[in-house]
């Protein structure tokens, strides 16, 4: 019979779902220390308080047992520097569960070799936020169709008038990016009855909610068809910027955007101006350029905004999701089969 395989659960977990992990059988054997992580901040936080340090001892035992895993559950500090010092100790390590969708960004920042990253195989959580993050996606929808601004404004001045507002039905939706994310988008857009245009690198997608997909190549002639938009890209070399001035120029007046993949895809500033000019009806922001958003960000105060501070994705079922992803993924590890969400060492998603 093969040895059991030492998996360190490297991030705050709760005791139950270690357990699930546990339940694997004697296939398994799970480091799981709770002394040796920080407290968390809120249900599903992988990264706990900023101010946690380890007494002398405690770092030992840690290192010791980061060392020993030849599988994590979740990246150690949920960053970089942790995934590269646990890469860099654990010798015997193959492979790294991620928490986090958008775990190329972490490896990329970690600086591991090419050695490192044909050792080490590390796997996102990707899929297990689509279902939260589309939620957010059709809110900033209705938001802005049913102009939430105007309510709210009318409200806080006991103003009351009568006025006609557009519907979702009918209008045509462009999701940028057709990941598990913009799939889920769309699968919600089009039961409101919206006309869904995907884009994606290959021009191709398999999702009955999609009538139309078309190449990333042609963002620039399709932006002017769209009522709104809805970007779920991850940042990578090739995404970094792509909504610049240029191109938010060329999105329809009176448009929605909203953008749940990653800040940097937008050029910030050519956003802002259109949405001060009245170009944009308005945009529903999870991620932003820098964060947290300076204090001296217009987005605060622009009454066309809905502003989330990167936290449409948490979800109380998140980490449950999470080890059901990891239980399936360590069956096809154990099998040596094809891991889900392999993040691409060269595309880094």
């Amino acid at each position: 019979m093969a040895e059991p395989v030492p998996v360190a659960v490297a991030v705050p977990l709760e005791s139950e779902l270690v357990e699930r992990i546990r339940a694997i059988g004697r296939g398994v054997e799970v480091a799981y220390a709770p002394d040796l992580l920080p407290p968390t901040r809120f249900p599903g936080d992988h990264r706990g308080v900023d101010d946690f340090r380890r007494a002398p001892a405690a770092q030992r035992r840690w290192r010791d047992m980061i060392g020993a895993a030849e599988v994590l559950f979740g990246i150690p500090g949920d960053s970089p520097d942790g995934l590269a010092e646990a890469v860099r100790r654990g010798r015997r390590l193959r492979w790294v569960q991620a928490t986090a969708a958008g775990a190329g960004e972490q490896v990329a920042a970690a600086g591991l070799s090419a050695d490192d990253l044909r050792r080490v195989t590390v796997t996102s959580a990707a899929g297990v936020h689509a279902g939260p993050l589309a939620e957010f996606a059709l809110l900033g929808l209705l938001a802005f169709a049913k102009n939430l601004p105007r309510l709210l404004a009318d409200q806080r001045a006991h103003r009351w008038g009568h006025y006609p507002v557009a519907e979702l039905s009918g209008r045509t939706l462009l999701v940028v990016g057709l990941g598990q994310i913009g799939k889920e988008v769309a699968r919600l857009a089009d039961a409101f009855g919206m006309r869904v245009i995907g884009l994606n690198r290959s021009g191709a997608a398999d999702s009955p909610h999609v009538h139309e997909v078309v190449r990333s190549t042609e963002l620039r002639e399709y932006l002017p068809r769209a009522d709104a938009i809805v970007t779920s890209l991850p940042l990578t070399e090739e995404t970094r910027g792509l909504l610049d001035a240029a191109v938010i120029a060329r999105i329809k007046p009176g448009a929605i955007l909203v953008n749940v993949g990653r800040g940097g895809v937008v050029d910030e500033v050519a956003l802002i101006e259109a949405l001060r000019e009245g170009r944009l009806a308005g945009a529903a922001l999870d991620v932003f350029a820098a964060e947290p958003l300076p204090a001296d960000s217009p987005l605060w105060e622009l009454p066309n905004v809905l502003l989330s501070p990167h936290t449409a994705a948490l979800s109380v079922c998140e980490n449950e999701r999470i080890v059901s992803l990891f239980l399936e993924n360590f069956r096809r590890y154990r099998r040596g089969e094809a891991l889900i969400n392999r993040v691409d060492p060269e595309l880094l998603y």
